[in-house]
């Protein structure tokens, strides 16, 4: 099949990657895999230099297969390939971290990850399904009418919702006050969608604001 070129947003340096200890694992490094948007571990492989290498070039995650004995992309045959957003490498040059966005299950059960109880992040789960209802625009979907609409119309609820989330802190039980939440962070979420941004981008400049 063929694979389009993904680009890395981030990439070890030249220098980072020459002080990586291949001969620790006899030419091999683990690379734990982990979704970008929600940070669930989605599986263990191994690189050595030259899926290294090629994983870099394409954008798409390249292991060295011990079985196989060959270089082996994830997806190569399925088509659920893992687009790589960002490789780093930790304090002991050698293991990697790699962040992917999968184009389908990456367990070869069918799972989303090989680690059925890894734990993940359920915004940035939200996030994503956000960002696919508005490129794809299916039928029936309220994420889609809400793209289809005006964007005022979705800021307008997200007013709405806040107004319902202060007061349900107010004058009502939890409960309803969980479920306020939950509305307003989803509809805020389609609002910054809307726009073009995430809630990664809101989270950035919260922490940048701890950092400061």
């Amino acid at each position: 099949m063929s694979i389009e070129v993904n680009s890395i947003d981030v990439q070890p340096s030249r220098e980072a990657l020459a002080q990586l200890d291949w001969g620790k694992g006899d030419g091999l490094l683990p690379a734990v895999v982990q979704d970008t948007d929600t940070l669930r571990v989605l599986m263990l492989g191994y690189a050595n230099a030259a899926s290294l290498e090629q994983t870099l070039a394409t954008g798409h995650m390249t292991f060295f297969s011990r079985s196989k004995q060959r270089l082996w992309t994830k997806g190569e045959s399925s088509g659920n390939v893992l687009a790589v957003t960002a490789v780093r490498i930790d304090c002991d040059n050698d293991t990697l971290l790699v962040s992917a966005r999968p184009a389908g299950p990456t367990c070869h059960t069918g799972s989303e990850s090989c680690f059925p109880l890894a734990p993940g992040n359920f915004l940035g789960r939200l996030d994503t399904v956000v960002r696919e209802r508005e490129q794809q625009r299916p039928a029936g979907s309220y994420t889609t009418s809400l793209f289809d609409g005006d964007i005022r119309r979705i800021a307008q609820k997200v007013g709405e919702e806040g107004v319902e989330t202060a007061l349900a802190g107010v004058v009502q039980d939890d409960d309803a006050l969980l479920g306020e939440s939950a509305d307003l962070l989803f509809h805020l979420t389609v609002l910054l969608r809307a726009r073009g941004l995430s809630l990664d981008d809101a989270v950035a400049v919260l922490a940048a604001r701890h950092a400061g």
